[in-house]
């Protein structure tokens, strides 16, 4: 089996699925096309497959901080948590803030006698630090507006903690590009699904003209070709539902 790696294959290969070339599927290129813009909207926005945790990484500007919002690229799904690049006890100016002293406190009780154990212990102790900002200043506040592609940033700019030129990282979900990725196309629910856009599309191209006799002396029923593309596109959605998407909870940060 040839394995489909191109937009246009994977067109080519639901049209043989509907019976081409022995049968005319009537249906226009724009049509094709914008059927399966729908599969690829669909599959990207709910297949699990379809999405990859990432970190966003972005310099804040002077306007990040007047409009109290980072823009981000529209291929990102979810942004879940924040994180600051650096580490803010550890590379605080402020010596005498509490969190500082607290940090060198705890460094102090867990080496003894100072920074020994090579890279690892050094490891170790970052990441004991880290947990300790966390439950101290907690992650900072964020929501987000995915069809505004905004993060809107809430109690660190108050706070004075973000400042223009900092660096933040966003952990985000991003959609899988098919042109970078085309094994999308060869996706058995993206195949499926296309297949049965496009029948969907046929059916109602088709209904138009029902009960029209076509040369030959046959007759093609548009009406129960787009009955049956309804009830296969409400299937696949329905076993992606169940089988394939992710929980809605799962991206709630």
């Amino acid at each position: 089996m040839a394995i489909i790696s191109t937009r246009q294959g994977l067109i080519d290969y639901s049209l043989r699925r509907l019976g081409e070339p022995v049968i005319e599927i009537n249906v226009d290129e724009d049509q094709i096309e914008d059927k399966v813009d729908d599969a690829l909207q669909v599959y990207q926005e709910f297949h699990g497959d379809a999405t990859t945790r990432a970190y966003y990484q972005h310099q804040m500007t002077a306007a990040d901080i007047t409009n109290k919002y980072v823009t981000i690229p529209a291929h990102i799904l979810y942004v879940t948590k924040m994180f600051p690049v650096n580490n803010s006890m550890v590379q605080s100016s402020n010596f005498f803030s509490f969190q500082y002293q607290f940090a060198m406190s705890d460094m102090h009780n867990m080496t003894g006698s100072g920074m020994t154990g090579g890279m690892a212990y050094y490891e170790q102790t970052q990441q004991h630090l880290a947990l300790i900002d966390m439950k101290i200043n907690g992650l900072p506040l964020i929501t987000f507006s995915r069809r505004a592609n905004r993060v809107h940033l809430h109690s660190d700019i108050e706070d004075g903690q973000l400042t223009a030129g900092k660096y933040v990282a966003f952990e985000v979900y991003q959609t899988v590009d098919p042109t970078a990725h085309s094994s999308v196309y060869n996706d058995m629910f993206m195949k499926d699904f296309t297949t049965a856009l496009i029948k969907e599309q046929w059916g109602q191209n088709m209904s138009k003209f029902e009960g029209m006799q076509l040369p030959g002396g046959v007759t093609i029923s548009g009406r129960q070709i787009l009955e049956e593309a309804k009830g296969e596109i409400t299937e696949l959605r329905e076993r992606m539902r169940l089988e394939q998407e992710v929980p809605p909870d799962f991206f709630v940060g």
